[in-house]
């Protein structure tokens, strides 16, 4: 079995360059599952339910999300019209699943693939120097204990590399991926742990790379030599596709290899 993971995608640009690699890459990598973080998704910042039905329409299975997620409030209506035991598609947008309880949609997806394979996919959010929310780990524990599926694929939407990390280690061999986003850095750790869990610590921004982390640098260099707030817009300029393949055990839900993507136009 193979999973492509996409990377947060990032305004206009983001969507545009997935939009002309998406379709080719899964077709050469033989992609089974196909999971995208858009939390950054319009303008930079949230997500729209218009933007969430072309990235279904793309054939993305399920869309993750972290602590952008509220940025376009028209995405709340659309995540509460969910219902719990749906396949529909404003089921399959989640958010992070440790969140407090009451918040709007949900935090983790179960489903099944044409052929018969069962997956899930948990989105988790860090907390250090994230703000407020439960703990990621015990959260976890608590999903995993009612998961059927062998293959489970795990977003930790996270600042610190270091909780990152933690979390890899600490579902290494109880979930088939772990895979960090939020900081739009690609990191070169992309690797299989002892216990069979692929891990890497940031998939990448898919979005415009000529920029400070997605957004224009004239902007980001005003606010960091003045200290005087201002407006950022995301930009445009040099856009990538960040990603990661998965290919795993759909039996055991082990993983057996993974791969970097950073396809430019």
């Amino acid at each position: 079995m193979r999973i492509l993971f996409v990377g947060d995608i990032f305004g206009s640009a983001g969507r545009r360059i997935v939009r002309e690699h998406l379709p080719h890459v899964v077709a050469e990598r033989r992609v089974d599952l196909l999971v995208i973080n858009a939390e950054n998704a319009a303008g930079g910042f949230g997500i729209t339910p218009a933007i969430a039905e072309d990235l279904f329409d793309l054939g993305a299975h399920v869309l993750t999300t972290g602590n952008h997620v509220w940025d376009k409030r028209e995405i709340i209506e659309y995540m509460q019209s969910a219902l719990e035991d749906s396949d529909g598609r404003a089921r399959r947008l989640i958010r992070p699943a440790n969140y407090v309880e009451g918040t709007p949609g949900y935090g983790v997806y179960e489903g099944e693939l044409p052929n018969g394979q069962t997956y899930a996919v948990i989105n988790l959010q860090g907390r250090v120097f994230m703000g407020s929310s439960d703990d990621p780990f015990r959260v976890a524990d608590k999903l995993l204990e009612k998961i059927k599926a062998k293959v489970v694929l795990v977003d930790i939407h996270a600042e610190a590399t270091s909780e990152k990390m933690a979390i890899g280690w600490y579902l290494d061999g109880r979930v088939t991926a772990v895979l960090g986003t939020h900081t739009h850095v690609p990191t070169a750790d992309d690797r299989v742990l002892p216990g069979g869990t692929a891990y890497q610590t940031d998939v990448g921004m898919s979005g415009p790379y000529n920029s400070v982390i997605g957004v224009e640098k004239e902007l980001v260099l005003q606010r960091f030599l003045t200290g005087m707030p201002g407006k950022f817009e995301a930009a445009k300029g040099d856009p990538r596709m960040a990603a990661t393949l998965i290919e795993c055990d759909g039996k055991t839900g082990r993983a057996i290899s993974t791969q970097r993507l950073l396809l430019a136009e």
